[in-house]
Parts: structure tokens; sequence; C-alpha cells
């Protein structure tokens, strides 16, 4: 049986950017280079986020009104974050919006066309296909709110850290829904439990990975998971992935960052 999720977890809600002036706040005290750069490849994560939802809703998981009333509040909240980090990005003459969220999808549409397909072979095909979206949608937000983190230590703009904070606050919640589902489906058998682990380990990738060029990955992954503190973060990442049913050993964020350079490969 599917775990209980207190009601309240489905109330999606409007960012609440009150007190914070978007437009002016970083006139004074502009964003480094850097910073702006990270802050595009969220900006246009997390604009993208209806495109995720399409291809998850061609799986089993439009048969689950609770896991469909999650997922409707969920791309809600993650359209206001990108809106948020859209005002940012234009504060500083960077694109964001409706026009920069066009041209990614444009570039991305003959791809796009394929993943709805490949979604609904994968459930037909996998008897749980919804667990290995739980567990890698999981993995993804701990991954999202830790980069959020990361960023506002590094970049130390008192209006930046609030709004990533307020960001962060309900990633926190989208994060505990993934997990307890995922926890509670990798549970039910272990066929689950090894098709889901086989998925995580060949085909994860850091999120934005087949949206951002490589190059924009490994800019992000080292800026932001580079130092000491980053690689600290991402290991606390893997520890909470080592807690799923069958989940133990995979090691997916340390990977990454070894995969672009990040930490030796010797840290294995």
């Amino acid at each position: 049986m599917v775990a209980t999720i207190d009601p309240g977890t489905f109330l999606g809600h409007r960012l609440d950017i009150s007190g914070l002036d978007l437009s002016t706040a970083f006139r004074d005290r502009p964003l480094d280079g850097d910073t702006l750069r990270c802050l595009q490849y969220m900006h246009d994560i997390e604009s993208h986020t209806v495109c995720y939802l399409r291809d998850t809703l061609v799986t089993q998981a439009h048969e689950d009104p609770r896991l469909t009333t999650f997922l409707t509040m969920w791309n809600y909240e993650e359209h206001w974050h990108g809106e948020a980090l859209a005002a940012v990005l234009e504060a500083h003459d960077r694109p964001g919006g409706p026009e920069r969220v066009a041209q990614v999808r444009k570039q991305l549409r003959r791809r796009q066309r394929l993943r709805p397909a490949a979604f609904l072979i994968g459930s037909m095909i996998v008897p749980d296909m919804v667990a290995v979206h739980m567990t890698w949608g999981a993995v993804n937000e701990l991954t999202t709110q830790a980069g959020y983190a990361q960023l506002a230590r590094k970049a130390g703009h008192p209006v930046l850290s609030e709004l990533l904070r307020r960001i962060m606050r309900q990633e926190g919640r989208h994060v505990d829904f993934y997990t307890n589902e995922a926890r509670t489906r990798l549970a039910r058998s272990h066929a689950t439990k090894r098709v889901t682990r086989l998925a995580l380990r060949r085909f994860w990738r850091p999120v934005g990975h087949g949206v951002r060029p490589e190059s924009e990955v490994g800019f992000l992954i080292t800026h932001l998971f580079g130092d000491a503190a980053g690689r600290e973060a991402a290991a606390r990442i893997d520890r909470h992935v080592d807690r799923l049913p069958g989940m133990g050993g995979l090691h997916l964020v340390r990977s990454a960052l070894e995969r672009y350079g990040a930490a030796p490969a010797k840290a294995r």
C-alpha cells in the first residue's frame, strides 16, 4: 500500500518573492558571470519541467490521482521558480522568460518528439515504471536543492541567497514526496529494485543533461560541487540515496563529479 502523504503536500503555491525587489536589487551589486551562467542553466531547467511532466504522464503514473495531483502542483511550483530566476537574469540583461524558453524548446524539438514514445514503451516493459520515475525524481530533486544551496554559498549575495532559500524550501517538499513514494514502491519487490538500480546506474545523468549542452552541464557540476564543501554536499546526496531500498552503493553524484573532473577518480 502506498504511504499516506499529508494532503498539505499537494497544496502548490506560487513562489513568495515579497520583499525582494528583483528588478533593482542587483543594480549596485550585480552578480558575477559564473553565477549568472549557473542561473541561466537553472532557469532553463525549471522552465522545462512541463516537458518532464508530459513524459511522466504517458506512464502508469496518470492512473494514480495522488500522483497526478502532486505532479500538477510540482509543475506549478517549478514554473514560478523559473519565473523568479528569469527576473534575476533580466535584471542583468540576460535572456529569460517566455522567449528564452521557446528558444530552448525549439532547439530540442527533434529530440523531444521521441521522449514520450520512449517513456510509453518503457512503461509497457517495466512492471513498475513509476517506481523508476519516483526514484529518479528523488535524486534529481536532491541534487537541485543542493545545487541552489551551493550557488547561494558561492555567490554570497544576500538577495539571491534569500530567493534561493525560498526556492529550496519548496524543493524540500518535492524531495520528501519523491523519496517517500520511491521508498514505498521499491520495497514491494526485488524485481523493482533491480530494474530501478539498473536504470539509475546505466542512464542517470545530472539534471539538465540532454536539455543544456554538455559543456554547460560540466561547468555547473564543477562550479557548484568541485570544492570541498561541494563534494561533501554531493556525498550527502549519495548517502540519502543509499537509504532507499536496494539503492545502496550507487554513488551516482560522486560518479558524476568524476565524469566531469570535479573529483579525483581515486576518491572511489
